[in-house]
């Protein structure tokens, strides 16, 4: 019997494609009008982790981009200030990332990229590291963060990985 593989690219793809269409059903429930709540002085404003969690898929195909990127020469954009600026920011990065793992290989996903702040390096990473720890778990961390958000306001979370009290799974 034949083993099958599957590229990690293509595997990343697979899971990436999956993670940002469960990201997207509660990104979608953020109100405009609630953009500047939060839970607690501490927490970030609702409005703030929405924006953040469209912008997170940037960072793999930033890293993807070259070997390094300078945070002091990179123009980030301005922050959504409604939930559809929010669904169209992560829309299009949502996009541009499956572009750009379509033109990479594996062996791109072991070489090495480095963010840094002028002379100062912040991270560097294997851009397979960068796909797992700084976009998919940060980004799941930050959707948790979000459904309680969610829960606060008495909005209707959507199921996940399962079924919430609101609704059953996906099918």
């Amino acid at each position: 019997m034949e083993a099958q593989t599957t590229s990690l690219q293509t595997a990343l793809s697979q899971e990436l494609k999956h993670e940002l269409q469960l990201t997207r059903r509660l990104l979608e429930r953020v109100p405009t009008e609630q953009f500047g709540w939060q839970p607690h002085p501490k927490s970030m404003k609702i409005g703030t982790l929405a924006s953040h969690m469209a912008n997170l898929v940037g960072f793999l195909e930033m890293s993807l981009q070259g070997p390094e990127t300078d945070v002091t020469t990179f123009k980030f954009p301005e922050s959504p200030t409604t939930t559809d600026e929010v669904l169209r920011r992560f829309d299009v990065n949502g996009e541009n990332i499956h572009k750009a793992l379509g033109q990479v290989d594996d062996v791109t996903f072991y070489d090495f990229w480095t963010m840094r702040r002028g002379e100062q390096v912040l991270m560097k990473l294997p851009r397979a590291a960068v796909a797992r720890t700084m976009v998919l778990n940060h980004l799941i961390h930050h959707r948790g963060q979000l459904s309680v958000y969610l829960r606060l306001l008495d909005i209707p979370v959507p199921a996940i990985y399962g079924g919430s009290a609101d609704e059953a799974p996906q099918r």
